[in-house]
């Protein structure tokens, strides 16, 4: 679809599902994306929290019935949407978890740009050979993370959960692509590891918390992070202590907007663009906190 055909269709309606999320910077980098292609782009925060199916399927009922190109869904609702949808991606389907709805002809389809997102960001750190990464969380997020890995060839990849089914799961799912492990405990996880990413929602404003212990962090792991509210973590920060290199949740949190974007409009946003939003997001955030 050309930007003209677009742009004269319809006004650009997106938003953001979850709770809580007073805090995303999605707005900004998807209505400026717009601005960028010419378009009329709105993204409307949908903050419901605990919300049981019914209400999940009344909210995407709206989303189908009042002119949204689609929506993006964040924690907690990653994996309760995959039910209510009509038609799953692939990548989706094979991992059971959704982050991105696009309403196409009247039906919601469900991606995970998550993937997407977090392979192109974590690229750079890999080494050519002889990778092992601890993924903590096997939550939507996790699982997102778990499969970029495997999609760029990680072939040691420990899952640690507090919940030891969902890790059990989450290794099953990637079974087919081989290399997943379960983790007894983060000590586990991180024995021999190369590389650490955080894929649960522990030290995200307001919480403080860890979730993984600073005495376990060195200098020869690269420490990532899918939180991005602070943009440095307590785990980043202790990473930094210890000489480690780290990668926030910034690189993430663009790529998967632009991956999402182009599945709403058929075009192409700039990660640049996007990226000057986000930076100006938390820019201002940072100002405000140290006014408070």
């Amino acid at each position: 679809m050309s930007k003209r055909g677009y742009a004269a269709s319809k006004k650009l309606l997106t938003g953001l599902i979850g709770a809580p999320i007073a805090h995303s910077a999605s707005p900004a980098m998807h209505e400026r994306a717009a601005e960028a292609l010419g378009l009329r782009g709105h993204y409307q925060l949908i903050e419901v929290a605990g919300a049981d199916a019914a209400g999940l399927s009344l909210m995407l009922e709206g989303v189908r019935r009042l002119g949204f190109a689609g929506v993006n869904v964040t924690y907690p609702y990653k994996e309760a949407v995959v039910p209510l949808l009509d038609e799953l991606a692939p990548g989706a389907a094979a991992m059971g978890a959704v982050n991105t709805v696009v309403v196409k002809d009247g039906r919601l389809i469900g991606h995970n740009t998550d993937t997407t997102g977090f392979a192109r960001a974590v690229a750079p750190l890999l080494a050519p050979a002889g990778n092992a990464v601890a993924v903590i969380g096997a939550g939507g997020v996790g699982k997102a993370i778990a499969f970029a890995l495997a999609s760029l060839k990680v072939s040691d990849i420990r899952i640690f959960d507090s919940e030891p089914a969902r890790a059990a799961t989450l290794v099953s799912l990637l079974a087919p692509l081989g290399g997943a492990r379960i983790a007894a405990n983060v000590e586990d996880a991180l024995s021999g590891a190369t590389g650490l990413v955080n894929g649960t929602p522990v030290g995200m404003l307001p919480n403080r918390g860890m979730p993984v212990a600073a005495a376990l962090l060195h200098e020869k792991l690269w420490v990532a992070d899918a939180v991005y509210s602070p943009l440095i973590t307590p785990l980043l920060a202790a990473a930094q202590a210890k000489g480690a290199q780290i990668m926030t949740g910034r690189e993430l949190a663009i790529y998967q907007a632009a991956d999402a974007f182009e599945l709403f409009t058929g075009l192409a946003a700039s990660t640049e663009v996007m990226g000057k939003a986000f930076d100006e997001v938390m820019a201002a955030r940072s100002a405000a906190y140290h006014a408070a």
